[in-house]
């Protein structure tokens, strides 16, 4: 999910800081490998889907007992704005991604979605907003790694077209990351964050169901299940509350590690635990990626809202 929070003039205690940076780097990271699990026996769109307005319901739950009912009241504008910044975000990203992982490595899915950040530094061009070299520099470099990465006989064993998918899916992102701080939408981000997911969720679900898929639950695996319930307790939830948190205790420049670190555990838990192989291929595209994605971050003027590039299996 997205954020606008201003970068704080104070920071917390550094043990908690890292304590959340860690929960975001693998969090995050491990994702890749719980979707992948998740849609071995269920359906991709409609299980992401129900993932999101679960999660939602939750967050939605908390939300009123804690602070009232009236804290989720928004404003028609509010509320059009957050469904199309959900839409693009988890409809677009998640259910491509989620499509693509029964045919794509985590590994490599992962890779792919980390050049997001890359994708928004081309969209700032269209409000005439200049990067500076050094992130021209990125985004060519992170180009040149996708390139690498995704090159017929690269060794991944993955279908382009389905790689392609997922690079699609990290456009979408892209475009939801970007136009969010320039829409109007709630000001409290786990309200805002309720109805993105909402609105993600509901259409992956209906567009789910037009396209023929069936939720059996007598053909779910128990790892399927413990997947999917991993991904709405640990990964929408307590990743977004560590991340939301360390935003606002946190430098900036630190909180946006996680674009590059992320890959990086979703490769390694790839590789562990799902039996995936690192080829020559993907360990240069994915370093080359990855040290593009360093580069646009690394690249940005302070304050600038890099932290608005968040990886798209959040």
């Amino acid at each position: 999910m997205t954020t606008s929070a201003a970068v704080p003039a104070t920071r917390a205690n550094p043990a908690g800081v890292w304590t959340a940076m860690s929960l975001v780097y693998v969090i995050w990271g491990s994702t890749y490998l719980a979707i992948a699990i998740t849609v071995e026996s269920a359906p991709p769109m409609v299980s992401m889907g129900l993932r999101f307005l679960t999660a939602a319901l939750l967050v939605a739950g908390y939300l009123a007992v804690r602070r009232g009912p009236r804290v989720l009241s928004v404003s028609r504008r509010e509320l059009a704005s957050s469904a199309l910044v959900g839409v693009l975000l988890l409809f677009g990203g998640m259910g491509g991604l989620a499509y693509a992982e029964r045919h794509v490595d985590t590994g490599v899915a992962a890779l792919i979605v980390a050049g997001v950040p890359m994708w928004v530094v081309l969209l700032r061009l269209t409000v005439r907003d200049r990067p500076r070299p050094v992130t021209w520099l990125g985004v060519g470099v992170g180009l040149v790694g996708l390139a690498v990465l995704l090159r017929p006989g690269s060794g991944t064993d993955s279908p382009l077209g389905w790689s392609l998918l997922i690079m699609l899916g990290s456009a979408a992102w892209a475009v939801g990351s970007f136009l969010q701080p320039r829409l109007v939408t709630p000001s409290d981000p786990l309200v805002l964050t309720c109805y993105e997911m909402c609105a993600g969720g509901l259409a992956l679900v209906l567009v789910g169901l037009a396209i023929g898929e069936r939720l059996d639950l007598g053909t779910l695996t128990t790892s399927s299940w413990l997947a999917w319930a991993y991904l709405v307790l640990i990964g929408s939830l307590v990743g977004y509350v560590a991340y939301v948190w360390v935003l606002g205790n946190a430098p900036l420049s630190l909180v946006s590690t996680y674009a590059y670190v992320n890959p990086v555990v979703a490769v390694a838990l790839g590789v562990l635990l799902h039996g995936e192989r690192v080829t020559a291929a993907m360990a240069l595209g994915g370093a080359i990626v990855v040290l593009g994605v360093v580069l646009v971050v690394t690249g940005e003027r302070p304050g600038r809202a890099v932290r608005s590039l968040p990886d798209a299996a959040t």
